[in-house]
């Protein structure tokens, strides 16, 4: 069964309140919040607007979390599927609707990683030695020609760390949306972004000499 055959399932079929024809995109939230009530009132026209929006943001996410893009692209399309079913499960109150699918492909990344230990490493307390000052996460960033290597290093991280700088650092969320998505305390979301550069840093750090010394065996 297709993704838009499943989304049409899930989506409720009964007639359009009105004619209006429905928007190329939804990025503003009151732009939004309009598409996702034409959707409960069971409009199914307004799903592929809020689809083009957001699919983008929560397709991003969940690659940077798992590295694969066949994964990442299922995440995101069942945290359509079910909101699809479920549209009265957002609340705008506590976030956006961007978070909110993201948290369903994040649930949903979990659930097929669940026998797999590593993916769930919580050893934070690993790190609770080291207190030294982090250098700033952009300048590691900028420095990191390549691109290919920053994500291997991040993908090298236990999945607490890699979530929390996929969250703040590459998707440039806030801390209380971050934890939100994580489903944990602000305090918690900070410790673990605190820790993840430290480690993401010292990933890079080792990298350095180790081309050096590729190089210099190639010569």
């Amino acid at each position: 069964m297709s993704f838009w055959t499943r989304l049409a399932g899930r989506a409720r079929h009964h007639p359009a309140p009105d004619d209006t024809p429905p928007q190329a995109a939804a990025s503003e939230p009151a732009a939004v919040e309009a598409l996702v009530r034409r959707l409960r009132q069971g409009d199914p026209n307004a799903l592929a607007p809020l689809y083009r929006s957001e699919s983008p943001g929560v397709y991003r996410y969940a690659l940077a979390l798992c590295g694969q893009p066949d994964l990442a692209a299922d995440a995101m399309q069942e945290a359509f599927v079910q909101f699809a079913g479920r549209p009265e499960g957002w609340d705008s109150g506590r976030g956006s609707l961007g978070a909110y699918l993201a948290g369903m492909a994040r649930h949903h990344l979990l659930a097929r990683w669940r026998d797999q230990p590593m993916a769930h490493d919580e050893s934070e307390d690993a790190d609770h030695a080291h207190h030294d000052p982090v250098e700033a996460p952009e300048q590691q960033l900028v420095r990191a020609q390549d691109q290919a290597r920053l994500m291997d290093a991040i993908q090298s991280l236990p999945w607490v760390f890699r979530e929390a700088l996929v969250l703040v650092d590459l998707q440039e969320r806030s801390y209380v949306e971050a934890a939100r998505i994580a489903g944990v305390e602000l305090n918690t979301l900070r410790t673990r972004v605190h820790r993840g550069r430290a480690r993401l840093l010292a990933a890079l750090r080792d990298e350095v000499p180790a081309a050096v010394a590729c190089s210099s065996k190639s010569a």
